[in-house]
């Protein structure tokens, strides 16, 4: 598995391609307890999960860092292109309940820690999504990339950064996809129920915390064992966009939902493909197209939950 460079393993970016959410009142844990997969109502205040945002079908409308700032207030950290639709969506079902949410990306700076930029923030070996807070900022533990640790750091706008060396946003974007976690965007929104992204196998969904929607979906497709797409990471010769067709045998088998260049040239990218493809020849956007060579996972897919 090729290692990011050296002069890329470590230092700080700011995420601009990152949203928030913000739910505020008494009901805010419980409303959205009832809207994600994860057991909102369980977080302790100060702490993070990983969630996804499913519609009636199951399918993912937006994966998201949640973090409980307080009891009543909790911030969903997504994918600005899929923010708005999310919003629109989740104030549907507000009804009665006492909680407010509003887009408050302005009000908050977002930085990726990579490497031993990390370390001022989280312990080493903290597990992925732990929050570590310092005052008004929070560093959430993401999952590695080829070995290099990443956080997440968050904080009120004009709050001081972690000090750091400056890295390009393309390394960010980089361990993104080599940490093989799935960060839906719009032009792959609604197409896929979690066990497609390999979201049940990085802690997004709790199959026993009850009710949610899209959750009869997820359930079945877990227990009767009725998965038959799995998100892979390979790497190209050629440049990817989300969206891109995967292509075996000249039919197009697959998709392209997350990709990043390489830095010597090419991309590494997660495709949702059948899992009888493993071993297929890949080519990408054509079936003329170039090779898409199958990389290891960094995380293996779990089966008992």
């Amino acid at each position: 598995m090729p290692e990011l460079p050296l002069t890329c393993a470590s230092g700080a970016t700011a995420l601009s391609h990152l949203g928030v959410i913000r739910a505020r009142g008494a009901d805010a844990a419980d409303f959205l307890h009832g809207q994600l997969t994860q057991d909102v109502r369980g977080l302790a205040t100060g702490a993070a999960c990983f969630a996804d945002y499913l519609s009636p079908k199951g399918r993912v409308l937006a994966s998201c860092v949640v973090l409980r700032r307080a009891p009543d207030e909790l911030l969903l950290l997504c994918h600005h292109s899929v923010l708005a639709a999310a919003l629109r969506r989740l104030a549907l079902f507000v009804l009665r309940a006492r909680v407010t949410l509003e887009d408050a990306t302005p009000a908050y700076a977002m930085v990726g820690l990579l490497g031993a930029a990390t370390r001022a923030c989280v312990p080493e070996g903290a597990p992925p999504w732990s929050a570590h807070a310092a005052g008004p900022a929070c560093a959430v533990a993401l999952h590695p990339a080829d070995g290099v640790a990443r956080a997440l750091w968050i904080a009120p706008a004009g709050e001081p950064a972690p000090q750091a060396d400056a890295v390009d946003v393309a390394a960010w974007l980089l361990a993104e996809v080599r940490c093989g976690v799935v960060t839906v965007s719009a032009p792959v929104a609604d197409a896929y129920v979690p066990q497609m992204l390999n979201h049940e196998s990085v802690g997004a969904v709790h199959f026993h915390k009850g009710c949610y929607p899209g959750q009869e979906v997820v359930a079945r497709s877990q227990f009767r064992g009725s998965v038959k797409r799995r998100t892979a990471l390979t790497r190209c010769a050629a440049a990817l966009a989300v969206g891109d067709e995967v292509f075996s045998a000249g039919a197009s088998i697959g998709t392209v939902v997350q990709s990043a260049a390489l830095p010597d040239g090419g991309c590494s990218a997660l495709v949702v493909l059948p899992t009888a493809a493993a071993h297929d020849a890949l080519r990408a956007r054509s079936p003329e197209g170039a090779p898409l060579q199958i990389e290891a996972l960094p995380y293996a897919l779990v089966s008992d939950v």
